[in-house]
């Protein structure tokens, strides 16, 4: 029997609101729990740790990129060289330590021939760390 209803033959409709009081009433109290028990997760063990002389980080190896025009002109870092300067400036590279890193950038309108002359010399002086840079694909819109 509902309390408040004069219409006695009316059924009631399912009751459209939630009680959140009980479910506050629960956060709350895991709130306090979680207040109460987070100071004793986080004890520390007193420990004497060995001591341990390390080497110095290794030198990074510096980059040298290597471009290829369209008309098949090399670029030695922006600036324009030729084959035999390029082949000078190889052998000075191939005697640093740590070997420089090679990154090949061609147009993609470069001749393969060109691409492997400076491939083969690269390799031919000793040099083994070669990259090859390309434009990611841009989005059509």
């Amino acid at each position: 029997m509902s309390f408040g209803a004069f219409n006695h033959h009316r059924n009631p409709g399912p009751m459209a609101d939630i009680n959140v009081t009980p479910m506050v009433d629960v956060m709350l109290v895991l709130l306090v729990i979680f207040i109460l028990s987070a100071p004793m997760f986080t004890n520390a063990v007193k420990l004497d740790l060995p001591k341990a002389q390390a080497q110095a980080n290794p030198q990074q190896a510096a980059t040298v990129t290597l471009s290829i025009d369209g008309a098949g002109k090399i670029f030695w870092n922006n600036d324009p060289v030729e084959l035999s300067v390029l082949e000078a400036r190889l052998v000075d590279a191939a005697k640093l330590e740590p070997q420089p890193e090679l990154q090949l950038r061609a147009d993609k309108d470069t001749r393969y021939e060109v691409v492997a002359q400076v491939m083969a010399a690269a390799q031919s002086h000793g040099l083994t760390k070669l990259g090859f840079v390309t434009d990611p694909k841009k989005e059509k819109k």
